[in-house]
């Protein structure tokens, strides 16, 4: 199985296959301090029609110009609602929001960046990242005068896989032809499979879980299973798998031609 996954890996985990993905907005930012606050906008809106999710994503960039971390230090929370109030995505409002966006500035003003932020939660003892996550969560429901963001940042203290939460950190922490990384302080052992229906299914089908719901349970324990397999980085072979649901040019049946 290791050999089938590594074989995916090398022909599919490249730049070419990204499109379309949410990650290649994070491309166009040298800066981790830029970086890391594209990456939680931008997976934060990944739900829903992919069109739509890169559409969303690039109304919200284009407003910060070229340093969406000098945007959010620089501006004021009543100018957030104000430029943002017009702001639709499926659930999300222009109120979510900017409650999301002044929570980041908030962290900003705090803690330097983000990263610092998500730092003051971190345990390098913790078997995985979900104690620092929910720390890092926790303060986006504890808003500034605003109301909070709701569905944008999920909480693992529900047992909510926080799929999208997952995958920006595996953006962050990870760096290769696809992950451009910058949290270099945090391994990738401690990151847990985004868990979307694309690889719920994938782990169906493989025997990787037989739970019906793709909760955090389901997610952890086919994060197990993969560190079976390469404990270092037990979520490497995430976005290789789950491209295969999402590009039509790919041919399914290459996942499972192990079997």
């Amino acid at each position: 199985m290791l050999n089938h996954l590594n074989r995916l890996y090398n022909l599919y985990n490249l730049r070419e296959y990204v499109h379309p993905d949410p990650v290649e907005f994070l491309y166009a930012y040298p800066r981790r301090e830029d970086r890391e606050i594209a990456g939680l906008i931008a997976s934060s809106l990944a739900y829903g029609n992919v069109c739509q999710i890169l559409k969303s994503v690039s109304l919200v960039l284009e407003k910060m110009g070229d340093s969406p971390y000098l945007y959010l230090k620089d501006i004021s929370g009543p100018e957030i609602r104000r430029q943002y109030r017009h702001f639709v995505h499926r659930f999300a409002t222009g109120e979510h929001l900017s409650a999301m966006l002044i929570c980041i500035k908030a962290m900003i003003k705090e803690f330097g960046s983000v990263y610092e932020c998500f730092l003051s939660g971190f345990e390098m003892s913790d078997e995985t990242i979900l104690p620092a996550l929910k720390s890092f969560t926790g303060r986006f429901n504890q808003p500034h005068g605003e109301r909070n963001p709701g569905h944008l940042i999920a909480s693992p203290e529900k047992k909510s896989a926080c799929k999208r939460l997952n995958l920006f950190l595996r953006w962050m922490v990870r760096r290769d032809a696809v992950d451009p990384g910058g949290w270099d302080d945090i391994l990738p052992s401690k990151l847990v499979i985004p868990l979307d229906i694309h690889m719920f299914r994938i782990s169906r089908a493989f025997g990787w879980t037989r739970r019906n719901q793709a909760n955090l349970l389901t997610a952890l324990e086919i994060t197990e299973k993969f560190k079976i397999w390469i404990p270092e980085d037990p979520v490497r072979f995430d976005f290789t798998l789950t491209r295969f649901g999402i590009r039509s040019d790919l041919n399914k049946a290459e996942v499972f031609d192990c079997i």
